[in-house]
């Protein structure tokens, strides 16, 4: 053995050092590795983790879900422009370029179709709206946005296909209780 303060020899038999008298540290003991066995590996050569590690569900997937969310809400803007420029054709009459009274079966119903065709396309807007300011709010993760996600996809869960599966796809991610502590914890609070 040697001294650790002063490096000089120490006797086995010495508990303090004859040079400086500071005490006798024993060396730590030389590793000794047991003999391997061929065809198994060593005991601890593939240590188990005692906790498996998961990314969490809600940061792997709200920027997804913001993006479908804008998807969504274009594909909602344009179909409704399209149902109400359809219902506009069919309230106008022929002179002014519409189909108006062209043999069509509900012809009796064309002066309707107007006013139909503004309420739907003013319901369709509000729709879509709603559909970009929940993508929106998803992506810069704001701390309402997980609200507003789980209101936006109950109430798209009717809208059969499109809607449907996002709103699926959204309660999946946002609506555990587990969920809501790990969007508050990556909200922004400004």
């Amino acid at each position: 053995m040697f001294c650790q303060a002063c490096g000089s020899p120490i006797p086995v038999t010495e508990a303090f050092c004859l040079q400086c008298g500071a005490p006798a540290v024993a060396p730590p003991p030389a590793f000794s590795a047991p003999p391997p066995v061929y065809g198994a590996p060593p005991p601890n050569a593939y240590p188990m983790p005692t906790q498996v590690m998961v990314a969490p569900r809600v940061q792997q997937h709200v920027h997804t879900l913001g993006i479908l969310w804008f998807i969504y809400g274009a594909y909602r803007a344009a179909a409704g422009i399209f149902a109400a420029l359809f219902l506009m054709g069919v309230a106008t009459p022929p002179f002014f370029g519409g189909i108006g009274s062209r043999g069509l079966p509900f012809l009796p119903f064309a002066p309707v179709m107007g006013g139909l065709a503004a309420v739907a396309g003013v319901f369709i807007l509000l729709t879509s709206c709603l559909a970009f300011v929940t993508g929106f709010a998803l992506i810069n993760r704001k701390s309402w946005g997980r609200t507003l996600a789980i209101v936006a996809a109950i109430l798209s869960l009717i809208k059969f296909p499109f809607g449907t599966a996002l709103g699926i796809y959204t309660l999946w991610v946002l609506a555990p209780a587990t969920s809501g502590m790990e969007y508050d914890a990556i909200a922004d609070r400004t």
